[in-house]
């Protein structure tokens, strides 16, 4: 297990700064994401630590000691990429070895260790296939078994589960995600996808334009963006604008007690799933009319005209109302964000 830390790492391309003092400390057996959209810089970055690119300025420090003159092959960083790289005329057992055939490794061993490899990854009774015989979660797991092959420091996820259909993938997610857990290697995860940084890490740094806007717990990411910017890349939410007088939030759908101590003029961030609907008869939240809805299997998604302001929320499949029905809102104002 090792402590990565990243110093101000800046990068550019063609005259476009793609990295802009990038600073981030990952701790010794944790798995971490770089979440953000395409073109943030994420693989660059993921890059830049395995040695593949050189940083304009910054340092990467391993354990206190910075890597950036040390070769590719002795840094201890490898990485996983989407596409899986696999060499299409070796076998199973070949793929997995290849690294510690480049490193010249006792053969005894390097048997040894593919032969551990294989059964970490569950993959026995696979060693002479080749590529084109395994399905798109097998080729994963024999890349990733290369890597780990030849005990890196650190692990570099990039995208590796984006080939995969959405059954196969959450099985991998889950597997890679057992799997690092139980070898504590200090891993870092790149990832557009939401659900699957929240999910699957001890912490997110969530990149846009280049730079690391917010870094924290899935928790905190989620339940305390740090801007609108990453409140919206987060999916759809509901904003409100209002003013905040004694503890009270003022708005165009009502009058309701804030979260908030500073008296100004606010923009209320309502997520769909802190809004729930009721029969208009009940004595409870604020009247409106349904304009919107949308089935979704085990939930719905509806919005609802409060004043002529639109509301998104999310109910269970059994509050079912129909298009034009008046229906009664409360809004969970203790889990609001103010900005």
């Amino acid at each position: 297990m090792s402590k990565l830390e990243l110093k101000n790492i800046s990068k550019r391309f063609d005259g476009k700064s793609v990295l802009k003092d990038v600073s981030l400390v990952v701790n010794e057996g944790e798995m971490i994401s770089l979440l953000g959209p395409s073109g943030c810089g994420k693989t660059t970055t993921l890059k830049i630590i395995a040695g593949l690119v050189e940083p304009d300025s910054g340092d990467i420090l391993l354990d206190g000691e910075s890597i950036l003159d040390v070769p590719v092959e002795k840094r201890g960083t490898v990485i996983v990429f989407q596409d899986y790289l696999l060499f299409p005329h070796m076998t199973v057992e070949e793929n997995i070895g290849f690294g510690l055939k480049m490193a010249k490794v006792d053969k005894a061993k390097r048997v040894k260790r593919v032969r551990e490899m294989i059964d970490l990854v569950q993959l026995t009774g696979h060693e002479k296939k080749y590529p084109g015989e395994l399905s798109g979660g097998q080729k994963q797991r024999v890349a990733v078994a290369r890597a780990l092959a030849v005990e890196p420091r650190v692990l570099l996820l990039d995208e590796p589960f984006s080939n995969l259909d959405a059954r196969l993938r959450e099985s991998m997610r889950e597997f890679v995600c057992d799997l690092q857990r139980k070898l504590g290697i200090t891993t870092i995860l790149v990832t557009h996808d939401r659900e699957e940084a929240l999910m699957t890490s001890n912490k997110v740094a969530v990149m846009l334009e280049g730079s690391i806007e917010q870094f924290g717990t899935p928790e905190q990411i989620y339940k305390k963006p740090a801007s609108l910017d990453i409140a919206n890349f987060f999916g759809e939410k509901n904003y409100i604008e209002g003013t905040i007088e004694n503890g009270m939030f003022k708005c165009k759908i009502g009058k309701f007690k804030a979260n908030h101590n500073i008296s100004s003029k606010v923009k209320a961030m309502i997520r769909p799933e802190e809004v729930e609907l009721f029969p208009k008869s009940a004595d409870t939240g604020v009247l409106g009319k349904v304009k919107r809805k949308k089935f979704a299997g085990d939930r719905i998604y509806y919005t609802i005209l409060v004043n002529d302001t639109e509301i998104r929320c999310i109910t269970k499949s059994e509050k079912d109302f129909k298009i034009g029905e008046t229906v009664a809102a409360k809004i969970d104002f203790g889990n609001v964000v103010f900005f």
